[in-house]
């Protein structure tokens, strides 16, 4: 186990190396990176557990662990997010980007996203960098928390949404701004698109008109016209 840990600190070292170029601070910020690996993995035991309580086709702790792209992005994340917090920024944002190629979701490294995060499915899901996320958190795919500007004079503003804790979104959503705000224990149904802030215990939802009638026999010609 020593000659295991050795060896991840000096793979994770040579890449923090690359970046800082400081072999001093490099130690510094893999020693510190490896101290916080027991709170990560913590975290991570309740996000799978979260996923097998609440998705019915999960069987086991196991197959979430090696079979969820939802758990796979989260962990990415998880490692990815500390790094970020101790000021290595290019190595979150390759580990981030692997993770969306191999998942299709992009998870920023320097979003906030509390314990017990869960993500459904999960493909499609962008969640921008100054997002914030609470605890108990559920995501379906096709989800984006995202800006309402791209203008480079924001980039050191908060330009994505608030989710506040035991908040459902549903596939397809889109939330975009700073300012905006999901309140507690809200629900927020598929396709709904969101500027604006949302009390605790609310519920969105977007409403549609769908006709279904008999084609049999047609009620009126058909023109096509290609």
């Amino acid at each position: 186990m020593v000659k295991e840990f050795e060896s991840y600190n000096s793979h994770l070292s040579t890449l923090i190396y690359d970046v800082v170029g400081d072999g001093e601070r490099t130690q510094e910020i893999a020693n510190h990176f490896f101290d916080e690996v027991s709170n990560i993995y913590d975290a991570l035991q309740k996000d799978a557990t979260e996923v097998l309580k609440f998705d019915p086709a999960a069987e086991s702790l196991e197959e979430v662990l090696v079979a969820y792209p939802g758990f796979f992005a989260t962990a990415v994340y998880r490692f990815s997010h500390q790094l970020w917090k101790q000021g290595v920024k290019i190595l979150p944002r390759v580990f981030a980007e692997y993770a969306h190629s191999k998942t299709g979701i992009d998870i920023h490294p320097g979003a906030e996203i509390g314990e017990s995060f869960f993500i459904d499915h999960g493909t499609g899901i962008v969640i921008g960098e100054t997002s914030l996320i609470g605890d108990r958190v559920k995501i379906y795919q096709g989800v984006t928390l995202g800006a309402l500007s791209v203008n480079k004079e924001e980039a050191k503003t908060k330009r994505h949404p608030t989710i506040e804790d035991n908040v459902i979104i549903y596939s397809g959503a889109t939330i975009l701004g700073g300012d905006t705000v999901i309140g507690h224990d809200s629900v927020i149904g598929g396709n709904v698109w969101l500027t604006n802030s949302v009390l605790p215990n609310s519920i969105v939802y977007h409403k549609s008109e769908i006709s279904i009638r008999d084609k049999n026999p047609l009620p009126d010609v058909l023109n096509f016209v290609i």
